[in-house]
């Protein structure tokens, strides 16, 4: 198995082949196979933060088999966060991956490497990188549109939509992993017939539901990414939720946009997944339709409009208290697909975010803004699915919801099937709203 330089982003190799197995047994069939590895920091009992790989239903422990791995590898891979493995770049990630599963899948190794295998229900997962920061687009076409017809019938994408990457910045400081409970918000609302705001807990709670791009390599200050070369500073990408008050965010965002309603808290999935496992799974970009206006040249590259989307499945559930108690299974209230719900690809954000010189770093957090597709069943927001809360959903216990309650707790998944490769899976994102202060 060789690393394929001449590719902007990860092509299908001998890594990606499903026939290659694991002596680890948990490993067919589920989120992890031998072909995923994604990395992440774990602790268990008196370790320190580390690093590892999971794989099946366990992590590997990539410190304590420090001695089986490349002598030049070991002082980052055993950080406590995975900032200066990730800037090494798409190479050096590929050699620990096919080195891993050199290890993974001959039995020659079994006797040293399985001892250092911890199930995943015994272990603590944290954020696997410090988040310098966090920049959240609004790539999810469909989102847009429905949004915007909720408050601009007519004309729901305002004219600038097609032409630029919307993004802006948000809090680094609350992204959290997969686990954290979600403190209901304080803030300003403002109810449309009241004459002055009030101050209080946000009554229109709401999930986003999106995908994490964790940025690799960075670049210099002043020295923007060309789009060919955006892909080789992707290192990964996770599942993501931005929780957004929707009643502090209608009165606060004009004219500067989201603020309290959006720094509280964004959750992410504890696993890297990296682009070398989900090279099957690339697609080409959706046409756009007659009428759009092609990318502006620094946007546009034909490797990118041939393989810049990813089929990831997406899905939602909700738990409530009542469900909870009466051991009813999480209703789903949503499942689509990635690909046909960004208008703008991983490579054209982070080609468009430094365009103007500014630096990306290693452990950057972008997000893709919610998705949605273009059908009721694969809506990324109780924002959508309840119509602004006029049209309020109905769960299997006779409860409604039109945002959320305390108590609630939503779990995001995403995964790739079919075609070339064997299941990748992303992992959870859960997140339990509770009180806030």
């Amino acid at each position: 198995m060789g690393w394929i330089p001449e590719s902007e982003a990860a092509v299908i190799d001998d890594s990606n082949d499903p026939a290659l197995t694991s002596w680890v047994e948990s490993a067919e069939g589920g989120d992890f196979p031998i072909q995923n590895l994604p990395l992440g920091i774990f602790s268990v009992g008196e370790r320190r933060r580390r690093a590892c790989v999971a794989i099946g239903d366990f992590v590997l422990d990539l410190v304590a088999i420090a001695d089986l791995l490349d002598e030049d590898w070991r002082g980052d891979l055993g950080q406590p966060v995975l900032n200066s493995w990730l800037a090494r770049g798409p190479e050096e990630q590929h050699g620990l991956r096919l080195r891993l599963i050199e290890l993974l899948s001959d039995e020659k190794y079994r006797d040293d490497v399985e001892p250092e295998l911890i199930g995943q229900t015994e272990v603590r997962m944290h954020l696997p990188c410090v988040v310098g920061d966090y920049t959240d687009f609004y790539v999810g076409i469909h989102h847009a549109t429905n949004v915007g017809k909720q408050f601009r019938p007519d004309n729901p994408l305002l004219p600038n939509y097609k032409y630029v990457p919307i993004g802006y910045h948000g809090r680094a400081s609350s992204v959290r992993v997969s686990g954290e409970p979600v403190a209901r918000p304080n803030g300003q609302r403002k109810a449309p017939d009241a004459d002055a705001p009030e101050y209080g807990p946000s009554r229109r709670l709401d999930f986003e539901l999106e995908l994490g791009i964790w940025i690799g390599e960075g670049n210099e200050l002043g020295s923007p990414i060309p789009i060919g070369e955006a892909a080789e500073h992707i290192a990964g990408f996770c599942l993501l939720n931005d929780w957004s008050a929707r009643d502090i965010q209608a009165w606060e965002y004009q004219p500067l946009g989201p603020f309290l309603a959006k720094n509280f808290l964004t959750s992410v999935s504890p696993w890297v997944v990296s682009p070398q496992a989900l090279a099957p799974f690339r697609k080409p970009m959706p046409s756009r339709p007659p009428g759009d206006p092609q990318p502006l040249p620094y946007l546009d590259d034909p490797a990118d409009r041939e393989s810049g989307a990813l089929e990831i499945q997406l899905e939602v559930t909700l738990l409530t208290e009542q469900m909870r108690r009466k051991g009813v299974a999480p209703h789903v209230l949503s499942r689509g697909s990635a690909a046909s719900a960004m208008y703008w690809s991983a490579a054209q954000i982070v080609a468009h975010h430094s365009s103007n010189g500014c630096n990306l770093q290693p452990g950057d957090l972008i997000g893709t803004g919610t998705l949605s597709t273009d059908s009721d069943g694969g809506l990324g927001s109780l924002l959508e699915i309840s119509r602004g809360g006029k049209r309020p959903l109905e769960l299997p216990t006779g409860e409604t919801r039109s945002f959320l309650e305390d108590g609630d707790e939503l779990t995001l998944k995403g995964w790739c099937e079919g075609g070339e490769g064997v299941r990748i899976g992303f992992g959870e994102c859960v997140g339990r709203v509770v009180s806030g202060g």
